[in-house]
């Protein structure tokens, strides 16, 4: 069997198993499935097929997401979708959840009275929900006195916001008429932690639109 043709034997393989998984698929997993192809070959594969999606008009389309590969519903099509379902069966995010968990991609690792330090109010319940959830998990412990955890986001938490990497967050900086600018040489303590908040608002904000923008639906 010539390359090009196992390849194309792969395939519709690797398209199925993207079909049916609701997260993404690792090329390690595929190669536990097709244990006659190469890694190299299930990567051309998975290119192959991801542009066979990105060079047609369909309903679906494939990315990589946290290191793996899923197949998505065109944001093209969103809109009828969303008529087709006429509400979103995943569990939004409350403001303070989002809030807390833009602190938290930011600034990571970060300890929980860090993060009550920016948001100025107690995140106990909100933390524990969000370690729940599986968006943010303990990464260890801060070394002060009382060795407090320290916490970060995981990679469900890439998945949700269909994100590739933490590189892939946006960049505070890049959106002018959401975030202030910080003069960190000149402010004092008080104007500095309000800017501070506002900061981590516009976060909690970019991490909104990051939800409302991603390819899955809901």
């Amino acid at each position: 069997m010539t390359e090009n043709l196992t390849v194309d034997y792969f395939k519709p393989v690797i398209e199925g198993l993207l079909f049916i998984s609701d997260k993404p698929v690792m090329i390690d997993q595929v190669k536990d499935v097709l244990k006659t192809a190469s890694i190299p070959e299930i990567k051309k594969a998975l290119l192959e097929l991801k542009e066979d999606y990105d060079e047609t008009t369909r309903g679906m389309t494939i990315l990589e997401i946290a290191g793996g590969y899923q197949m998505l519903s065109s944001p093209h099509y969103a809109s009828y979708i969303r008529d087709f379902f006429k509400r979103r069966v995943k569990e939004k995010l409350s403001r303070p959840a989002l809030e807390t968990l833009a602190i938290i991609a930011y600034k990571q690792p970060v300890s929980r009275g860090d993060i009550e330090l920016i948001r100025g109010v107690n995140s106990d319940g909100v933390t524990i929900n969000l370690l729940e959830k599986g968006l943010i998990k303990v990464m260890g412990r801060k070394d002060v006195p009382g060795r407090p955890y320290l916490y970060g986001t995981t990679k469900l938490f890439l998945e949700y916001f269909g994100l590739k990497s933490l590189r892939d967050l946006p960049k505070l900086g890049d959106f002018p008429a959401l975030a202030l600018s910080v003069n960190e040489a000149s402010e004092g303590g008080g104007l500095k932690k309000i800017k501070q908040q506002n900061r981590w608002q516009t976060g909690r904000r970019l991490l909104i639109v990051l939800r409302r923008n991603r390819n899955k639906y809901p």
